[in-house]
């Protein structure tokens, strides 16, 4: 009894743990991004980055604990199932409350760890990332402007910086705009040659120390009067505008908040918040003793589909139980039912189901529908079978026509050829499904509460998440081939399957070369479909999201720009406009002042205002109406006129250049957003993100067969140990390989990697890690 109770026990727990890590990598992959960036962006120290790391797993863990005892009960079961384990336990007394009894020790476990993450480890951690993030954000803002770029996060102040070099500490600047919006009708600007800035710890506020410079004023009541000073060196403290941060869910705060302040304020006047969240600590946690006692009658039952009905089974039981979380949750913030029944509902209807799932399992057999037993990854036994695809490595084959066709001049594509491929394409695909349709629940959960609160029809749920899917297939492909690749070789090698035909005198390179091929095939296909289909997909799926939202029907332009640079010739002057309101239908300005800078210094030589201004398209140029024109002449005002009506044929600026569409790379092809960028660029726009992503569109697709040839060592080395040792070292691989290109792309996005080697470093750190490990297997 204790030897087949600890058998059991291990079987689950592998499987728990393995599911547990999947989870919580598949909802830490969306901030991962986020941290990294951060991570780049503020210089922070190694401590710092182990910290964010740390911190945000607590948020991730309360969710995938109870997940992560489902996928134990279900595989372990499920498994032994198959290999009528379980048949022969039942046979030796095994009752289905004896596997309650064991398992009920898994689940207990998982509930205090669960218990003591909920009340303790997560409220902690989400208040330390907090601080954390803000810590790093304020403590070096000045490594986030970027060159050519206006930057706005500064309070009551615009900054342009024509050249940033970081350096330890600070940062030095060179040609600097500065703005100061308090009053927006008559920005005060300060020009200078170059600056050295800090940002003090102790302090939200970033202090510059400017070098020869000049400070433009005007009254806006007066335009008359106009100020110029000239300084070679003052100090200008600017308060930094406060930013909020998240661990990754919209109600970050309440996250942060301890027991008894949750408590406190629960029992205050509009307390439901509050008590909402005290429950959802105490309620998740409780999931793994609902979810473990599902988990067994369905388990038990599972005879022929092995762990491929654990898998779909695992899928459908997560996406019912959160889903019946959500809405429960959703009915009890709109005082439709009580808090307890709201939060509580899906234990409650969980544990009903439970009852009777075992009730009729004590019965007799609880049989699964025909759909989830006949899934099977493995077909050994037909496959084995007199003529089917593994009786040609029989010694007694060798004389058959198929065999001579087979190994003639090793000529392609072979019957291996096809039987490697088959038993790949189906390990992907099945994968790919499983894995899409979890980042498809995750993303259902994010929007179930704005779902029920803004009463978004099912049809437009079911439309956004159909066009999501695109994008999350493009994703997810990459890691699907990593996992198909170590499951198909893994398991060709543990059956001894590989040992006969590297026996027949087929080398391991010819043996992996259709999985390269369809590797590189699917690469060329991923590239192909965000050329042809994803972008537009992308955008339907926006605006989707939008009105789930409940936010207004929008067409994706940008919002006004106040600040632009206009177009840049050589040898002549820049122009920065500046303006309170345009409208992009009728093209016209209001309150439009247009800074005119020396075509071979930064020096301010001509400012032009006008409170109204149209384009002609018969003049071809804008007409300035009710205005005034000022040049000057170092710290000197040379001239001062006033108009009613002017032209001016050197602002050349169509009204199309101030009508540029914003669109996330991801909305674009590779030619569009190439177009997009060097429209971009000319007008003082921030384009590294943008380049990055550009590159990111030839190399991401390249990453299938890197992860392909990289599989290949991986899953050989793993020797007998079966497919749940590759799906642990896919998880692992994968986690290196995201951090690592999150990472890059950080590095990228902050101007410290040029945009190339941003993109394409994962792929050639990788793709030569997989080359040498290749080379070193034995053939």
């Amino acid at each position: 009894m204790r030897i087949l109770t600890r058998y059991i026990l291990g079987e689950t727990l592998s499987h728990a743990l393995l599911g547990g890590a999947l989870f919580t990598f598949v909802l830490f992959m969306r901030d991962l991004g986020h941290i990294l960036e951060i991570v780049v962006r503020n210089s922070a120290s190694l401590s710092s980055v182990g910290k964010i790391f740390l911190l945000t797993l607590p948020n991730a863990l309360t969710v995938t604990i109870p997940m992560a005892v489902l996928v134990g009960v279900l595989l372990g079961l499920s498994r032994l199932a198959a290999d009528s384990e379980i048949t022969a336990m039942r046979s030796a007394g095994f009752g289905v409350f004896t596997f309650v009894r064991i398992l009920a020790v898994v689940a207990a476990g998982a509930w205090l760890l669960g218990l003591v993450n909920t009340l303790y480890i997560a409220p902690r951690a989400a208040s330390a990332l907090l601080d954390l993030e803000a810590s790093l954000k304020t403590s070096q803002a000045s490594f986030e402007v970027q060159p050519r770029v206006f930057y706005e996060d500064l309070r009551n102040y615009v900054l342009y910086v024509q050249d940033v070099r970081p350096a330890v500490g600070s940062a030095h600047w060179q040609h600097i705009f500065l703005a100061d919006i308090s009053q927006a009708a008559a920005p005060t600007i300060t020009t200078a040659e170059q600056a050295t800035v800090v940002s003090p710890r102790d302090d939200q506020t970033l202090l510059m120390r400017l070098h020869n410079g000049q400070q433009h004023q005007t009254e806006p009541s007066d335009p008359t009067r106009y100020d110029i000073s000239t300084f070679a060196e003052t100090d200008l403290p600017i308060e930094l505008t406060p930013q909020m941060t998240h661990s990754g869910r919209n109600d970050t705060p309440l996250l942060a908040m301890s027991n008894s302040e949750l408590l406190e304020r629960a029992r205050q006047p509009g307390g439901k918040p509050y008590r909402i969240e005290l429950h959802k600590r105490f309620s998740y946690p409780a999931a793994c003793f609902v979810l473990m006692l599902v988990g067994i009658p369905l388990g038990l039952s599972a005879r022929r589909g092995g762990k491929s009905t654990g898998f779909v089974l695992t899928i459908l039981l997560v996406f019912l139980y959160y889903f019946l979380s959500s809405v429960g949750v959703a009915l009890a913030r709109q005082d439709k039912v009580p808090v307890f029944v709201g939060v509580w509902s899906a234990n409650i209807l969980f544990t009903v189901a439970a009852v009777m799932l075992l009730r009729q399992m004590v019965r007799g057999r609880l049989e699964l529908p025909a759909f989830l037993t006949n899934l099977r990854l493995r077909k050994n036994a037909a496959e084995t079978a007199p003529g089917g695809p593994l009786a040609q490595f029989s010694p007694y084959y060798g004389q058959t026509r198929a065999r001579r066709w087979m190994f003639n001049n090793g000529r392609f594509p072979l019957l291996l050829d096809d039987y490697v491929l088959r038993e790949f394409v189906t390990s992907f695909l099945l994968v790919q499904v499983t894995f899409v349709l979890l980042a498809l629940l995750f993303s259902f959960f994010e929007l179930l509460g704005d779902i029920v609160r803004n009463r978004a029809p099912l049809i437009t749920v079911g439309e956004y998440l159909i066009n999501l899917s695109p994008m999350m297939i493009y994703t997810i492909t990459p890691l699907s081939v990593l996992i198909g690749v170590l499951i198909t070789m893994g398991l060709l090698n543990r059956n001894s399957e590989l040992t006969a035909i590297k026996a027949t005198g087929v080398s391991l390179y010819r043996v992996i070369t259709p999985v390269l091929l369809i590797a590189a095939t699917i690469g060329a296909m991923l590239f192909a479909f965000d050329e042809l289909y994803l972008p537009a997909a992308n955008r339907r799926q926006e605006a989707l999201r939008s009105v789930i939202k409940g936010k207004p029907a929008q067409t994706f332009l940008r919002p006004d720009r106040k600040w632009m640079f206009g177009a840049q010739q050589p040898d002549k002057a820049a122009h920065i406009f500046y303006y309170q309101f345009f409208d992009p239908d009728r093209d016209q300005f209001a309150n439009i002042s247009i800074f005119e800078f020396s075509p071979n210094s930064f020096e301010l030589s001509r400012r032009i205002y006008a409170t109204a201004a149209h384009w002609e398209p018969r003049l071809n140029r804008w007409v300035f109406e009710r205005g005034w024109e000022r040049t000057f002449n170092g710290n000197e005002v040379a001239g001062y006129t006033t108009f009613d009506v002017r032209t001016y044929p050197e602002i050349a600026e169509s009204p199309q250049y101030f009508k540029k569409e914003s669109l996330q790379s991801f909305e674009m092809s590779f030619g569009e957003l190439r177009r997009y960028i060097r429209d971009l660029s000319q007008s003082g726009f921030d384009t590294m993100r943008l380049r990055v992503a550009l590159n990111h569109k030839l190399s991401y697709p390249v990453i299938t067969l890197v992860m392909a040839v990289l599989a290949v060592p991986f899953a050989l080395s793993m020797g007998r140990r079966g497919s749940l040792t590759g799906i642990a070292v896919a998880i692992g691989v994968a986690i290196a390989y995201w951090v690592a290109a999150g990472l890059f792309e950080a590095m990228g996005n902050v101007n410290t990697l040029p945009p190339l080697l941003a993109a394409w470093s994962p792929d050639l750190l990788f793709g030569l890690a997989g080359g040498y490990l290749l080379l070193r297997t034995p053939t």
